[in-house]
Parts: C-alpha cells; structure tokens; sequence
C-alpha cells in the first residue's frame, strides 16, 4: 500500500467535499405548509433564507396556527436541506457516513 498515494487521494476527496459544501450554499430549496399559505426557502448548508407569508393567513385571534405553519415550513426546509447535503456528499463519499461531513 502507498501511503503517499493514499494522502493524495485523502487530499483530493477533502477538496472535492469542500467544493460540494460550497455548491451545497449556493443550492436553495423551498418548503411550504398550510397548503402553500407559508413558503421557506433554505440553503444546502441548512440556513433559512427567507420566509414567506400569505396575508390571508395572518389572523390576530389565531396567533398559534400561523407560529404552528410557520414552525412546520421551517422543519421541512431544513430537512430538505440536509437530505439534499446527505444525497450530494454520499455521491463522493460513496455513501458511507463520515463523520462531521454533516450527514
């Protein structure tokens, strides 16, 4: 077994898994709820870029629904952010799960 040839393929797989969290930035995912009355767009990297509300929506006597809606939009964006980062890491890790690549 080469060692050298082992670091430089480790180095490589390091770089390529940089540029994939980099594109993974740049990718943006939409979430919505109550039947598209809210609407999250998130990141690959897991952050919440903005969030959308229906005017309809928004009724002073009903305060807890849109926080539930709102609540529930967020979840799904951010579990769609990390399962696109776990689909686009697996496709260079080969699908094993290393640690702190955050799958």
């Amino acid at each position: 077994m080469n060692i050298k040839k082992m670091m430089q393929q480790a180095q490589k797989m390091q770089e390529q898994m940089l540029q994939a969290q980099e594109g993974l930035a740049k990718r943006t995912i939409t979430a919505t709820a109550g039947g598209g009355k809210i609407s999250v767009v998130a990141n690959g990297a897991g952050d919440v870029l903005s969030i959308k509300i229906a005017p309809d929506v928004v009724d002073p006597q009903d305060v807890e629904l849109l926080e539930e809606l709102v609540l529930t939009g967020v979840k799904k964006a951010i579990e769609e952010g990390r399962a696109l980062a776990q689909t686009e890491m697996g496709k260079l890790t080969g699908g094993l799960n290393i640690p702190g690549l955050g799958m």
